[in-house]
């Protein structure tokens, strides 16, 4: 089983990339991400690689970082999202976005991705809600990141309420919970809801999120 690659890129194409290793060229698929962030044909490169084999083929995919390799495994772990649409996903989302729209319950970002429309999008979030493990991270709007398993649990009744506020001036639901979840991480849980989107409002107005 094959764990990762580094060698010499051979070829860049629209969906994958061919790594040299000591003269054997490696067909290595990977997420629109991966590929804007390949160095140039002729140059080193390392992937982490998630291999797949099965009956009739053996399939390599790469990640320059693990996390995105872990999102990859666990994409599949939902019904009807195969290595495909899991590479999609991540080619439309950054891991810090993918996991910030789980702990918000907010499809709407999933569906920029090619094949993936709004039942499935419900689907991917609702099922791992549950399912990310804590080394994966939320990312507050312009602040460090918050565990999702801690992020989640902010949405305690006046953290969700300054949320749908904020969505109903016009915010992205997303943007609304990242900005919450940062107000809460820096001044505690016990704040109102008024306080919480007095809070939110700044962070969306310093992070130029706009309704």
């Amino acid at each position: 089983m094959i764990a990762k690659l580094k060698g010499r890129i051979e070829a860049i194409g629209e969906a994958s990339v061919v790594i040299d290793v000591g003269g054997v060229g490696y067909l290595v698929f990977c997420s629109g991400r991966t590929l804007r962030d390949m160095p140039p044909v002729g140059a080193a490169a390392s992937l982490h690689i998630e291999t797949h084999v099965r009956e009739d083929h053996i399939h390599l995919y790469g990640f320059f970082e693990s996390l995105e390799r872990d999102w990859f495994r666990l994409l599949q772990t939902v019904q009807g999202v195969g290595a495909k649409v899991a590479l999609a996903i991540l080619s439309a989302v950054t891991p810090a976005e993918l996991a910030t729209a789980i702990a918000a319950q907010d499809k709407a970002p999933l569906t920029n991705a090619h094949g993936v429309g709004a039942k499935l999008a419900q689907r991917v979030v609702a099922e791992l809600k549950d399912k990310v493990p804590s080394l994966l991270t939320v990312a507050a709007a312009g602040a460090a990141a918050l565990p999702a398993a801690t992020a989640a649990g902010l949405l305690g009744p006046a953290a969700a309420d300054a949320v749908s506020a904020l969505v109903n001036l016009g915010y992205r639901r997303v943007d609304a919970f990242s900005a919450v979840a940062a107000v809460s991480r820096a001044a505690g849980n016990d704040q109102s809801v008024e306080q919480l989107i007095r809070g939110g409002l700044k962070e969306l107005a310093q992070a130029g999120g706009g309704a």
